[in-house]
């Protein structure tokens, strides 16, 4: 038999934790003195605390721990526990992942400050453009609310488009508004231009209107990173004295399957100040 420290040893974990688990009845030791009260543990044990302990990692509580450990969970109730955990976890590193570009995306923003030559920005008017267009909300104009409307969207776009035998004419065109219920949400619209009439339906066709002066630059690159492109637009227009009218819209001149390899026009209506 081990003692308790030696037990904590093999098993990688804390005497602390070995004795909350035998507080709980998730691991008892396999002899307690009654002389002395020390715990003891065989070799034996350590399979049973290797099975929590990969449990706890997984994230289940301690109960349903102990209920797995004691056999009272079924095998198919098992595995259907173990593939809702493999979702949840897969959900929270897309969603890690998602963060830590965003945290890229700021740093490149602050790196980036004061570095776009003036000539890289171009001020023309934007002529009227027809498009077949579907729409949704996002909870703010951030790219991590942004991204999880529009690409559905875009998509779903694209099938009505082909069940109506509509073929796209030009590039996409995604514009956005501020949503009726106020607050931060906006008021998402995937767009992509089509030689068609205008009409509502599963899709709707309509004009959108000329920008009579548009400040425009060309982003390389995944959507996710246009922070510090949209950012030195901003500045580009402060100090050229201009001001912004709306949001942008963003013409998507290449999109590869590669999303690094995107190429995207912004377009941001302003008038002078």
């Amino acid at each position: 038999m081990f003692t308790i420290g030696d037990f904590a040893r093999h098993g990688r974990v804390s005497v602390r934790m070995l004795r909350h688990y035998d507080a709980t009845g998730l691991l008892r030791p396999a002899h307690v003195d009654p002389a002395t009260g020390y715990r003891h543990y065989t070799a034996a044990q350590l399979a049973r605390l290797n099975r929590i302990i990969a449990l706890k990692e997984l994230g289940f509580t301690l109960r349903q721990v102990r209920d797995i450990v004691n056999e009272k969970v079924g095998a198919e109730e098992l595995r259907g526990m173990l593939r809702l955990r493999r979702a949840e976890l897969e959900s929270a590193v897309d969603a890690a992942r998602a963060r830590l570009v965003q945290v890229e995306a700021r740093l490149r923003a602050i790196e980036s400050e004061g570095q776009m030559p003036t000539n890289d920005v171009v001020l023309k008017k934007v002529p009227a453009v027809r498009v077949a267009e579907l729409t949704a909300t996002a909870a703010s104009f951030g790219p991590a609310d942004i991204g999880p409307v529009i690409g559905p969207l875009y998509d779903e776009l694209f099938r009505r488009l082909e069940a109506a035998g509509i073929r796209p004419t030009g590039p996409g065109v995604a514009h956005y508004e501020d949503a009726p219920e106020g607050g931060s949400r906006i008021t998402v619209h995937a767009a992509v231009q089509v030689s068609v009439p205008v009409r509502d339906g599963d899709v709707r066709v309509l004009d959108l209107p000329a920008l009579e002066r548009a400040a425009t630059v060309v982003h390389h690159g995944s959507m996710d990173t246009v922070l510090s492109t949209a950012q030195a637009l901003a500045r580009w227009s402060d100090t050229h004295g201009y001001r912004p009218t709306g949001y942008p819209r963003e013409i998507n001149l290449e999109c590869p399957e590669d999303r690094d390899a995107w190429v995207t026009e912004l377009q941001v209506p302003v008038i002078p100040v």
